[in-house]
């Protein structure tokens, strides 16, 4: 039975973690980001169906192929990421279900109704990206997930065939504390949680 986590890492994970909005000069070496996908791997997702792919951003030609597509208020902080990560899912996510799921015709669930498989894609590549934020947080590393930008810019950009479509931006690299809010509130318990 695995045990609980000590409470330095809880809260290197969730208590004290922020969404990073100024970064340090520091690089995010590409063995790091191997590292930091071979860890969101492994999180589940229904059917081990992994419908998210990953554009890790990092030059500067990358990023001036996103710039259109950012909204004014995510701009500054996005071109000085060291890494900003597409997250996007795979619209054919089903092809790799016969390695990924072998004992059963898993891919025959959604090619006969592709809303099933949108909304599982969708789905789970949106856990995906909250593994991808985890993991980062348990390798070192600061993140800066956001939603302003246009999807269509960054999918002609960066899928231009179609095979993909861009779920959600996370900012990755090492946070400069001096760009952070202060935290905000969350719901308690009784406001979020209902017992049944």
């Amino acid at each position: 039975m695995a045990e609980p986590l000590d409470s330095a890492a809880l809260d290197q994970l969730f208590r004290t973690a922020r969404t990073h909005n100024k970064w340090q000069d520091r690089p995010v070496s590409d063995e790091t980001l191997r590292e930091l996908y071979d860890l969101v791997k492994m999180g589940p997702t229904s059917a081990n169906c992994e419908p998210a792919r990953f554009v890790f951003i990092r030059t500067p030609e990358g990023k001036e192929k996103l710039r259109p597509a950012l909204s004014s208020g995510n701009l500054e902080k996005t071109m000085t990421a060291p890494v900003v990560v597409v997250v996007a899912w795979d619209v054919k996510f089903y092809d790799k279900l016969p390695v990924l799921f072998p004992h059963a015709d898993a891919k025959s669930w959604f090619t006969s109704s592709p809303a099933f498989a949108e909304a599982t894609a969708f789905r789970n590549a949106s856990l995906q990206a909250a593994y991808l934020i985890l993991a980062a947080r348990s390798l070192g590393l600061d993140t800066g997930p956001m939603s302003g930008f246009d999807n269509a810019k960054v999918d002609a950009a960066f899928f231009p065939d179609g095979s993909c479509k861009s779920n959600m931006l996370v900012n990755l690299g090492y946070g400069d504390a001096s760009g952070l809010f202060g935290r905000l509130p969350r719901l308690g318990f009784d406001e979020a949680v209902q017992l049944a």
